[in-house]
């Protein structure tokens, strides 16, 4: 399933640049000339596995499991409604230890997203909640990220880790067939990941 892209509302797919299989190269022995000397044991060993390497790559490769987003996602997801404060989504990611927080139309739907970064660029002094007058006053709706980057859950997961390291984003929400947030991938997921699940094939 494809990677999805928002902005104001709009929404189209966002193209996912392939990443081809790294090249591996073999120099054969024999392309060494016909005038080449009688090949050492060391040489003959290594033509050995040059042989089969070549037969293995002859062979139909079995497909490796792809993991999806619902594989690693978050979820349930935590989310606010656009018309929340900033005081509000702060006291939520101190609670409850998030950095990103979806943003939710009254509808439910996804129409943006807010860091924890967003929060203290326009209220630095939420971190020390020295002046609370403006955060308990701005809605999310004036921060937020409205150009959201979300995936549905059978989006591949490399997919998702090759788009956040093309945005440099560090969290991607889960939609499902509604445009309703059902789960969040964030680095901390793609980590865990690769340290839990079956091997991963990171050229393919």
């Amino acid at each position: 399933m494809p990677i999805i892209l928002a902005v104001n509302g709009i929404v189209e797919t966002y193209p996912v640049k392939p990443v081809a299989p790294r090249p591996y190269h073999v120099e054969s022995i024999e392309a060494q000339g016909e005038n080449s000397q009688r090949p050492s044991s060391s040489d003959r060993s290594v033509l050995a596995a040059q042989t089969a390497y070549q037969q293995q790559t002859r062979q139909e490769q079995q497909p490796k499991p792809v993991v999806l987003a619902r594989d690693l996602m978050t979820s349930p997801v935590q989310t606010l409604p656009s018309d929340s404060t900033l005081a509000e989504a702060w006291a939520v990611m101190r609670r409850r230890g998030f950095r990103h927080i979806p943003i939710t139309s009254m509808h439910g739907t996804l129409v943006g997203m807010v860091s924890d970064r967003d929060l203290l660029h326009h209220v630095p002094e939420l971190i020390t909640m020295a002046n609370a007058s403006q955060a308990a006053q701005r809605r999310l709706a004036e921060i937020m990220t409205s150009r959201v980057i979300s995936a549905t859950p059978t989006t591949d997961i490399r997919d998702i880790a090759r788009v956040m390291l093309d945005e440099r984003i560090h969290a991607v929400p889960i939609l499902d067939g509604s445009r309703r947030p059902i789960g969040i991938v964030s680095g901390h997921d793609l980590l865990h990941g690769i340290a839990n699940h079956s091997p991963i094939e990171l050229w393919t």
